[in-house]
């Protein structure tokens, strides 16, 4: 952002007003970002995190990371150990599964799932209330938000339950 008011400040003393400055600076940002950032995100490049929602999750993309050819994405790993918190957020995210079996549960209704499934969360007014939990061995899937079209709906993010013992277990990766 320090870059992109620096640049708004030399477009307006070049003659632009503060409008068009502005949307051109922030332009040229994202086109920099694109042409010189990361392709290849690594693990290693990120930390797993640990606490109430999960015990392992691994965000690739996120709204914290400015290092990345895209940005307008939240891309992540959840490792569910037995379960997630339970949670409300909008729906429309797309959670791919990568191994193990599991149930989602959203609005007091069970869905089951095993490697190589797609899960939709239905877009709704005020949101999806789930959670997340493993069946079996290891449960992991990947999830793809993309973030403008949440912005739009002005999703939130609300934790209404624990994960059960998220003090106790120790964090993926660790």
């Amino acid at each position: 952002m320090a870059q992109v008011r620096v640049r708004q400040k030399e477009l307006e003393d070049a003659g632009y007003g503060p409008e068009h400055a502005s949307v051109i600076a922030y332009l040229t940002a994202r086109r920099e970002r694109a042409l010189t950032g990361k392709v290849v995100i690594k693990p290693s490049d990120r930390r797993w995190v640990a606490d109430r929602m999960g015990a392992g999750a691994l965000f690739y993309l996120d709204h914290c990371y400015d290092d990345s050819a895209v940005e307008d994405w939240r891309v992540f790993t959840h490792d569910i150990q037995t379960q997630s918190g339970k949670h409300v957020h909008q729906g429309g995210l797309v959670l791919f599964v990568l191994d193990g079996k599991g149930v989602t549960t959203y609005d007091g209704v069970r869905h089951e799932w095993e490697k190589g499934d797609l899960i939709l969360l239905p877009i709704k007014p005020n949101g999806v209330e789930h959670q997340h939990f493993n069946l079996e061995g290891r449960a992991k899937w990947i999830a793809f938000w993309y973030r403008p079209v949440m912005d739009a709906l002005a999703t939130e993010w609300r934790l209404t339950e624990d994960r059960k013992g998220w003090r106790e277990q120790p964090p993926i990766g660790s």
